[in-house]
């Protein structure tokens, strides 16, 4: 099995860091420090060297580190698959943001292909409870992992939905105006349906081969599954009047939800128990993480933000474990140095201090 890790991370003017440089040996990270001592901001300044707009998805303006406003910038050393490469992210005062990989500009699709990263964070814990929306990009952000393209088909499809639901507000009925752009969305529509159906077997196959002290899930897409381009051509055009009257498009892939069944006790995984979830969720990276093991060729990157909040010693200490087994390098934060007690001199160990001139990074 190859690694994939970063040897070393530096952040420039991201966030509440006006300098970092974190240098890593490949075992897992455990960051320790008070709340908004900026342990998060480390975790979604690694999660912009994947495709995408991060782990809190985040314009590239409201990055820059205030006062200064001039623009930041996340670099590191990657070890990935017997390669080192130098990555690189940034965006100047106004401008949008760059990618650069061995010093040669590349597009974010790019990063997708030498790296690939999983996050979970507290935002996510209502992943169940809230709309279909959260679980579709939670979907998506699996998808991703396994298929770095999927972020060029869902671009596209987004773009011509736009342009469609703009007809459809202005009322236009003649047929013309619509068929090229329907052309577009049932060619990235197939594409996207495709890859997410691969995405979630990958991830169930994953999730019931495994010997694992967290929960299992039957998981599914519900929605209208619609099935190549041909099928979704015809359920554009045979959706025009009722898309007319709703002034949107009411058909396609932008319209379903995951939805996970809690194996354990045979409930939605809606009407667990807030441990329950967080156990479940949890559940789903590792997975993934183990898929992409195969897959990939490495254990993706695995950003865990506050990730013991909910699970009792026990259950850190299960975690902790299958993280070591992955030989992941998994980046974890926690308020508190005891939270990390059970990985010992399996991780690295640093702790976020608040400072005047911008949060500080040391080593423990």
């Amino acid at each position: 099995m190859s690694a994939l890790f970063l040897s070393e991370l530096k952040l420039s003017h991201f966030r509440s860091h006006k300098s970092v440089n974190i240098s890593c040996d490949g075992r897992p990270i455990a960051i320790f420090g008070s709340n908004g001592a900026g342990k998060t901001n480390i975790l979604e300044a690694i999660s912009m060297l994947s495709p995408g707009r991060g782990l809190r998805r985040a314009k590239a303006d409201e990055i820059a580190r205030a006062p200064e406003h001039v623009g930041w910038k996340v670099s590191g050393v990657l070890h990935s698959l017997g390669q080192i490469h130098e990555v690189e992210t940034r965006a100047e005062h106004g401008a949008n943001r760059a990618v650069f990989i061995d010093e040669k500009t590349a597009p974010q699709v790019a990063l997708g292909r030498v790296a690939r990263v999983v996050w979970l964070i507290p935002a996510m814990d209502r992943l169940w409870l809230e709309g279909a929306e959260g679980r579709r990009r939670f979907l998506d952000r699996i998808t991703l992992s396994f298929e770095p393209k999927h972020a060029e088909v869902s671009v596209a499809y987004e773009k011509a939905m736009r342009e469609r639901n703009r007809l459809l507000k202005d009322m236009v009925r003649d047929a013309m105006w619509y068929k090229a752009l329907e052309d577009q969305m049932a060619e990235a529509g197939a594409a996207i349906i495709s890859n997410r159906s691969n995405a979630l077997a990958r991830l169930q196959q994953a999730m019931d081969s495994a010997q694992t002290a967290f929960p299992t899930a039957e998981l599914s897409i519900d929605g209208d599954l619609i099935d190549g381009k041909a099928s979704l051509l015809n359920a554009l055009e045979a959706s025009r009047p009722q898309d007319l009257r709703a002034g949107r498009t009411l058909v396609g892939p932008h319209r379903v939800d995951m939805l996970a069944i809690y194996k354990a006790k045979n409930i939605e995984a809606k009407q667990c128990s807030t441990g329950e979830q967080k156990a479940l969720l949890l559940s789903l990276i590792l997975a993934n993480a183990r898929a992409l093991s195969e897959d990939f060729g490495a254990p993706p990157i695995m950003l865990l933000d506050e990730v013991a909040a909910h699970l009792d010693a026990d259950r850190r200490a299960a975690l902790y474990d299958e993280i070591c087994a992955l030989k992941a390098q998994a980046w974890m934060t926690g308020t508190g140095a005891e939270l990390f007690e059970e990985l010992g001199g399996r991780a690295q160990h640093f702790e976020v201090l608040e400072a005047d001139d911008g949060s500080v990074v040391k080593a423990v």
